[in-house]
């Protein structure tokens, strides 16, 4: 049944937010009177991994893949069989786990720093001089530090980026973003570094395209369009001149936009004559696109894009990148607006160590309508009591602007992220 969208899988690597579609064996061997199902408690894996089933059955479009990618989507630029984590040769390792509270501040600045050191090297590429690239090797060290320390702290923070500053913080989200899934998957250090090099390097080629275009409010011309889809080939021209990138690099910059079905550009690249990191690139750069706010169009909720992307994948994006991807930021991640249980509305604010479970901030409540006095939650210790029931959209509550409404909230500027 080579038709068939399950995927078989051992009972170890079986996690929370899976769908189980199918418990192989015998109905008697195991603890549960559902034949399928949405993996989401805790006990329920718990008892599933001490049963005596060794394998089931999973629907993918119904709930999380394993973050594994197939063996024919590995390319010469990648190894053959990814590095387990425990033996990964990362500088990073060394890193302190911080909360998001505690690395908030650290990625501001580093924010900051980043938007500079690539604002310098697009200008000097708007203006025809040579891109140093060793100051963007020494920021993806620092962004990759950063991402080790909290994985979305400074990804939350670049998201949050004004019209003016898009094209840089972009460019600074999509390597932290690369970084991130890039250790997901489970690459060695060296490659996880050039990844996030790719990622912070991916739109130079941007600076060939008229400020006017790049900034227009409404739709673009057939001109224009066609002017916007030259910038990876332009990019992947100013990278091979300058000589200081590799392969991974000038692939990641001329073909993230390419498409699984061959409808991308600039090349029509199809299935597997696109890299893994050119998938990745794609992932990364369409996530952080649409949850951004742009000239024509405010950013949507991080949790609704997710959602719109899982129905891009086959035609445009690859499955096991993107259920990857899905586990470097969580099924809610930070930023998404839900309702509870108790009839509450809440932002999140930071992953737990279980992906269904994130820390929230609360805020609203849904049967008065009126603001409640902010309230932070983690819900993997609240089992059994409070629970994320649905992903909203901030539109429906009128928070057309979520970001604004929590700093009028909390009567003081700064960002949704601090306490």
């Amino acid at each position: 049944m080579t038709d068939s969208p399950y995927l078989r899988i051992q009972v170890e690597a079986v996690t929370l937010g899976m769908f189980i579609q199918e418990l192989c064996g015998s109905w008697v061997n195991h603890p549960f009177w559902r034949a399928h199902f949405l993996l989401e408690d805790p006990e329920d894996l718990r008892r599933l991994k001490e049963s005596s089933v060794r394998e089931v059955l999973i629907d993918p479009r119904r709930g999380l893949s394993p973050p594994v990618l197939k063996q024919s989507d590995s390319k010469p630029e990648a190894p053959s069989q990814p590095c387990p984590a425990a033996h990964r040769n990362t500088a990073a390792s060394s890193a302190t786990r911080r909360s998001l509270e505690q690395e908030i501040e650290s990625a501001r600045q580093l924010c900051s720093k980043s938007k500079k050191v690539v604002m310098a090297m697009f200008q000097d590429a708007r203006l025809g001089r040579a891109v140093e690239v060793e100051g963007a090797r020494a920021m993806v060290n620092e962004i990759a530090v950063s991402v080790e320390r909290h994985p979305t702290a400074l990804i939350s923070l670049a998201r949050l980026k004004t019209a003016d500053e898009y094209t840089y913080l972009h460019s600074v989200a999509v390597c932290a973003l690369m970084i991130s899934l890039a250790r997901q998957l489970n690459l060695d250090e060296g490659l996880v570094r050039e990844a996030g090099l790719a990622g912070l390097l991916h739109d130079i080629g941007k600076m060939c395209v008229p400020m006017s275009i790049l900034n227009k409010p409404g739709r673009l011309d057939d001109a224009e369009f066609a002017c916007v889809r030259e910038h990876p080939s332009r990019g992947s021209d100013i990278l091979r001149e300058g000589r200081q990138v590799g392969a991974l690099v000038l692939d990641v910059c001329l073909h993230h936009h390419e498409k699984l079905d061959g409808s991308g550009y600039p090349h029509g690249l199809a299935g597997e004559q696109i890299s893994l990191f050119a998938r990745m690139g794609a992932v990364c750069d369409i996530y952080d696109a649409i949850t951004s706010d742009r000239p024509y169009k405010p950013g949507w909720d991080p949790a609704e894009s997710l959602q719109r992307m899982s129905r891009w994948c086959g035609d445009h994006l690859d499955e096991s990148v993107f259920q990857a991807f899905i586990h470097c930021l969580g099924i809610y991640p930070i930023g998404a607006l839900v309702r509870l249980q108790s009839d509450r509305l809440a932002v999140v604010v930071d992953q737990s160590t279980e992906l269904l479970l994130p820390v929230v901030k609360v805020f609203y409540s849904t049967r008065t309508k009126a603001a409640l006095p902010v309230e932070l939650l983690d819900l993997s210790k609240l089992k059994g009591r409070e629970r994320i029931v649905s992903r909203e959209s901030p539109d429906r509550w009128g928070f057309q602007n979520l970001e604004a409404f929590w700093c009028e909230l909390n009567r003081r500027r700064g960002s949704l992220f601090d306490r």
